[in-house]
């Protein structure tokens, strides 16, 4: 482990990442920005290590870059597939997580209920990594910003809209957003706005760093003068049941090249991906030299790794 991965004293677990405050986040990006330049210096971070994959949904990204992850940075993982019989359904998670803790050293679980990780760290004596739930999306978040630091060479003051449904994407976004000082707005339509909880958070945090965040109902007041425009699908796994009713709801909301140019001249998109093109987003969009969609995807390895160094070491 280097000095860098040493100087990090966050909490034990990574759930809804308010746990990590400001300064704790710009050292995960310090590391996570050395890991990518120079990945030789890491190979032994995890020697010996061996991690629980805990998996109810399906995934392309958070399987893949957490399995590299893992075993470029010297340690294994053991994959556990419940996408059919739901975590606690045939074992209680209280039983799954101590066993889990006799015999390996940490847990990133993809879970449909935030409950679940959090039962699971709080019987287990190892670290637990939220790779998603239905309230948070903190590897991808801070994935996300870390993109746009270096795209941008900064993030305080960063201008983030995001335009859509105020999900587990959008929460993780206003919590590590306020964090590096940026400036939030959020556009949903009526009844699909952000927790309040997790926005007032949000602004106290803003209230410290510079930050600012904004709860709007119009996209083109959203993007107007943004630096990146950030969409997610409309409907979630889970909601596949309210797809259709969801595609009414959010028929104004797409990003498209006429929302774009809103923006400022060198904004970028981004997406969490999988995206539907023609819903969301536009092909144009999606495919256009602004869309910066597949950095977002090759820094999850990048910081990914930084968040099991700074955990498991």
């Amino acid at each position: 482990m280097t000095a860098i991965a040493a100087t990090l004293t966050l909490t034990n677990d990574l759930l809804t990442g308010m746990e990590w405050g400001p300064a704790q986040v710009r050292e995960l990006f310090h590391l996570a920005a050395d890991i990518k330049a120079r990945p030789d210096r890491y190979r032994g971070g995890l020697a010996g290590r061996f991690l629980a994959l805990i998996f109810e949904k399906p995934s392309l990204r958070t399987r893949v870059t957490f399995e590299v992850g893992i075993s470029s940075l010297g340690g294994a993982s053991v994959f556990l597939d419940h996408t059919g019989a739901r975590l606690g359904q045939r074992e209680s998670i209280r039983d799954v997580a101590r066993n889990l803790e006799r015999w390996v050293q940490g847990i990133v679980a993809r879970t449909f209920a935030q409950e679940s990780l959090d039962e699971l760290a709080a019987h287990g004596r190892i670290p637990v990594i939220n790779a998603l739930s239905d309230r948070f999306h903190p590897c991808q978040a801070l994935s996300d910003f870390f993109t746009l630091e270096e795209r941008f060479g900064g993030l305080r003051g960063l201008k983030l809209a995001y335009v859509g449904d105020g999900n587990n994407v959008c929460h993780s976004l206003l919590t590590i957003g306020a964090r590096v000082g940026a400036q939030i707005r959020v556009a949903t339509p009526a009844g699909f706005e952000p927790d309040p909880l997790v926005v007032s958070e949000a602004k106290r945090v803003a209230r410290e760093t510079r930050g600012k965040i904004e709860i709007l109902r119009s996209p083109q007041e959203a993007v107007a003068g943004a630096q990146a425009v950030y969409t997610d699908v409309w409907a979630s796994m889970g909601q596949e049941e309210e797809a259709a009713a969801r595609g009414i709801a959010f028929a104004g909301y797409q990003v498209n090249e006429a929302l774009l140019r809103l923006t400022d001249p060198d904004a970028v998109f981004l997406h969490c991906l999988p995206a539907h093109r023609g819903s969301e987003v536009s092909a144009g969009v999606m495919d256009s030299e602004r869309s910066i969609v597949f950095d977002q995807a090759e820094n999850r390895l990048h910081v990914q790794k930084a968040i099991l160094l700074t955990l498991l070491n």
